[in-house]
Order: structure tokens, then sequence, then C-alpha cells
């Protein structure tokens, strides 16, 4: 910025904060601010497949505008280790120029894990620590100011941050809850954010999970104590299932396993993998080393612990392995209690019910939320929500990590407080958002969306594809091949569309044979006979059976 507080090209000073993803969804956050010809980006996520996006893996965000200006790119900050804030970075580092990526130590050293998994060599990136506790300071470019600050979430290291910019501060609260008792004695720094309301908030970006959730988000200590509850109880085997990331629920039931004389099996690639990175950091510590599944033969039911994968009914996890009786070493039996210390994520809940019924009818007892009190959101509901806005006092409110009726209750929470926000933007992923001192609205768009991870392969389906297998699925395939000499024959051959039925296999046979001939004699192309055998079938079919199949017709001259 000049000294007359303009803009390099003579233009009033402003900031572009563009949601490439996590804004007006749940999942694959990342977030571009630019100021004049710089850019700075936070976090790179992504988001699980929901149930009719048949096939896809994964997730990622769209990052052309990244890529169409990556010569502007001057820094990346991440807030935590959540996989909808960093699994998206095997992805997205390679394809952009190699810049600084600043983060809390657990937060880097599952990056790390990640993108060795990919064979990316650390060398080809930058990562950097910062100290949250310190609330460090870092710069990025000439315009770009951050202070990270602690909030506490359902993982250590959690990070909200300052940023200082040209027009103002932006205050970016990052996934959080105040939560009054946590588990590692480190609360959040509201010190800190009602000091930045005090010298002046132009931009609060603010976590809007549980808007709609009245109160308080229940302590994680006192999930602790309901687990401590359930588990001494317990006469047989105890399987616990929670997110493979959340540390501190995986290290109570460390403690409590400890306490009630039971040895502890982790079970599952992603549990093994969080526990090993936090571990070697020093942000978890078992009481009794952990067991395999094979030393257990030698304890007692009511010695065992095993924590484990599939908190979302993964079919591949472990949970889902157990529950379908298809775990190569460890069954089931009648006396174990399965513990779910999660909810489903929206769209997982088919999932999980089918696990949770499967297990009812092998007899287990089966402890799960709402009924038990072993599962608390990472997320601040009503009451946190508003403490926050009243300490920032912010001048114009952004809320983020929602879907819309979230954003929407977050915004109209603000105009209840004593001292809202001059103005609330509802924001969509692509929004460039304008933000100048006395400037806040929506000014274009950049390109923003999905990404689908599907095997080896990123981006080479789309929704186009989807809907064929969503097609498919509902209504099955049905595939015509026209032999044209020696004299025109044609083959039917269907999948998921009806039982075998030779008689309607021989009528559409008719029909497509009656199409393919009709065109031969007016020396039609051939394209023009393959459409037109497309139309006659899927007329037919459609009258006489009601459905609406995937035609593939193919003519073979």
């Amino acid at each position: 910025m000049t000294q007359d507080n303009k803009a390099p090209d003579g233009a009033t000073p402003h900031l572009e904060v563009m949601p490439l993803g996590g804004m007006g969804e749940i999942g694959k956050n990342i977030t571009a601010y630019r100021y004049a010809d710089e850019i700075m980006i936070v976090d790179g996520g992504l988001a699980f497949p929901d149930s009719h996006q048949m096939g896809i893996d994964l997730i990622i965000p769209r990052i052309d505008y990244l890529q169409q200006n990556a010569g502007l790119i001057k820094g990346m900050i991440l807030t935590h280790g959540h996989e909808d804030h960093i699994g998206g970075l095997p992805y997205i580092l390679p394809r952009l120029p190699k810049m600084p990526v600043y983060g809390a130590p657990l937060t880097l050293g599952l990056v790390r894990e990640k993108l060795a998994e990919f064979g990316i060599k650390e060398a080809d990136t930058d990562l950097r620590e910062i100290d949250i506790d310190k609330n460090e300071k870092v710069r990025i470019g000439k315009h770009f100011h951050v202070e990270f600050i602690r909030m506490t979430h359902s993982i250590p290291d959690n990070a909200g941050y300052i940023l200082t910019t040209p027009v103002g501060r932006v205050l970016h609260t990052g996934d959080f809850k105040l939560d009054e008792e946590p588990s590692d004695g480190k609360l959040s720094d509201l010190a800190r954010i009602e000091q930045a309301g005090k010298d002046g908030v132009l931009l609060l970006i603010s976590d809007s999970t549980n808007a709609e959730r009245p109160g308080r988000t229940v302590s994680e200590m006192e999930v602790a104590r309901n687990l401590e509850e359930v588990i001494k109880n317990c006469k047989g085997r105890v399987f616990m299932t929670t997110f493979a990331s959340n540390v501190h629920r995986i290290q109570n039931t460390l403690n409590v396993a400890h306490r009630c004389g039971r040895r502890v099996v982790m079970e599952g690639r992603s549990m093994l993998k969080y526990a090993q990175v936090a571990t070697q950091l020093g942000y978890m510590e078992a009481p009794d080393p952990f067991l395999t599944s094979e030393d257990v033969g030698q304890l007692q039911d009511q010695q065992i612990l095993f924590v484990c994968t599939g908190s979302q009914g993964q079919p591949m996890s472990v949970l889902s392995r157990l529950a379908f009786g298809n775990h190569a070493k460890i069954a089931l039996r009648r006396g174990d209690t399965v513990i779910l210390s999660s909810n489903p994520i929206p769209g997982n809940e088919e999932a999980v019910n089918l696990v949770i019924n499967r297990l009812y009818e092998i007899g287990v007892d089966v402890v799960y939320p709402p009924t038990y009190k072993v599962h608390a959101s990472g997320h601040g509901s009503q009451e946190e929500l508003a403490t926050v806005l009243n300490l920032a006092r912010p001048k114009y409110f952004l809320p983020w990590h929602g879907e819309p009726r979230h954003q929407i209750n977050h915004a109209k929470l603000a105009q209840t407080l004593p001292r809202p926000p001059k103005r609330t933007l509802i924001a969509k992923n692509g929004d460039v958002v304008k933000l100048a001192a006395d400037e806040f609205k929506v000014t274009g768009t950049v390109p923003a969306g999905a990404v689908y991870v599907d095997g080896l392969g990123v981006g080479d389906i789309g929704d186009d594809v989807l809907l064929d297998r969503v097609n498919m699925s509902q209504e099955g395939i049905l595939i015509m091949t026209a032999v044209l000499h020696p004299t025109p024959h044609v083959e039917v051959v269907s999948r998921g569309f009806v039982r075998a039925n030779r008689d309607l296999d021989n009528q559409i046979r008719r029909v497509a044979l009656e199409s393919i001939e009709t065109g031969l004699r007016e020396k039609k192309r051939l394209e023009d006979v393959r459409d037109d055998m497309y139309g006659a079938v899927r007329r037919f079919v459609r009258k006489v059976t009601g459905r609406n199949p995937v035609l593939i017709p193919m003519i073979v001259d």
C-alpha cells in the first residue's frame, strides 16, 4: 500500500475474500485472500461423497483460480489437522508453486504423513511450524500479517487467526468450541479475541456448524466421565470407535482403560496412523503399551478394550467388518459391548444405521448417542457463537463452515445481540467478497466447486457420469448391438433392468431391427440409423415397462 492509503493501481484499497470450498457446505475447506498482486491461502481440505455420488472416493475443491494466478501466491496457513482442512493437500500442493505452509506441530506432522503416502517428498514442500500458545505472528508477502490464536476443538493444535491487512483486521475463528474443561487444559484465547475487538475487527469469519443448537456444547471431559461410567460396568470385551483424529477422545479412552484394568488394542489404519503421529509429537501418551489382536489371547474379556475405525459406517472399516463377520482375526459375540463415540456426518446416517442394526442382530450391547452421552461435537453452539461475536464486535460478519441453514441461523443470531454487525453476508463457494473500510459485498465469482477423485483418476468424472451411475443403479442398463452384414440382426444384453425375459428381449430385437431396416432402405447415415434405433427402443421400453434404463446402442457394419 502506498503512503496515501491507495492500492498500487491508485484505486481504493480493498481485500478480496474468496471461499473456494467450505462455504455453504461442511467439508473441503479452502479460502483465498487477495490484496493487489498477492494471494494468501487458508487450508486445503477434502469432503467425503454422499450416497448418490456412487464410486467416488473423495471430493476435493477446484483450484482453477489459484492455478491461473499461481504467480501471485505468497503462502498458506493451516488451522488444524482434520481431513476437511488438510486432506486435499496431496492433490493441491503439487499443482501450485512451492510456497511456505505454516501450521502447528501436530497439524504439520499429519500433513507430512499424508504427503509421504502420496510419494511427495518433504524437500518439495516448505512446511514451517508455528507456536499457537505464543500467538506466533508470520508475515506472508508484503500485505498479510497473520497472528495465530488458540481455539479449542476436537483435535489438539487447533488455531484461529487474526489477519492484519492494509484495509483492516480479519478475525477467523477456525473450527472451534469454547470448552471450559478441555482435555489438555488449554482454553480458547478469548482474551486475545476481546483485545482484537477493542482494537477494531473489520470482518469476523466464524464457524456456523452448530448455529441451530441452543446453549453450549458438551465438554470433552464430560464425555470422558460418561465413557468411564459405561466401560467400568461392562463385563465382556469393549469395542469403541470414534474419529481417528479425535486425539483428546482417544487419550481419555486410554486413561479410562488403564483405570478400569483394560489393555488397549488399536485396530484400523487411520487410527494407528493418527496415534503414531500424536505419540511421536508428544500429544498422546499411552499409560500401558498397546497390544495387537494376537496378544489378547491370554487376557480375560473384561481386560480388553479395542479402539477401532468405523465411526461413519465405512464399508472397509474395522467396525463394519466386525459387524458383518468379515474381520480376519476378531469376531463379535454376545457379551461384547460396542461404543460409537461419534455422530454420523450428514450423508452417512444410512451406513451407520446399517452397522448398528447388524450389531443388534449379533446380540452385542450397543452404546451410541443420543441414548448415551458418549460424544460431544467439536463445534460451539449458540451461546459460544454469541460470546465470540460479542467479544470481537466486528463491523462486518461472514458466517462460514456450514450449510446455508447454519449460515443463515448464525446471521440471525448475530442480529439479536446488543451490538450486531453492520452488515452480514451469506456467501457461497466461488463468491468474490470485496472488503474495504466502508464496503462489504459480493462483486463477482471465480471458478469453484467439486473435483471427484475416483481410484487413480482426479477430475475425470463429472456430474454427467455420476448421473449415469445413478440412472444405472435405479433403472438398469440395456445394451443393443446391431450387426448389419451379411444380414441385419440385433443382440440385446441387459443388467439390472428386469429378470431374464426372453419374450421382452425378442420384442426389443424386433423393434430395433425394424428401425434399422427402415433406415437402411432410406439410405441414412449409420449414425442416424443408430439414433433412430435408440429412440424407437426407448419409446417401446417406456411404454411396456414404464422404465427408463440407460440405453447403449451400437452398430457394427
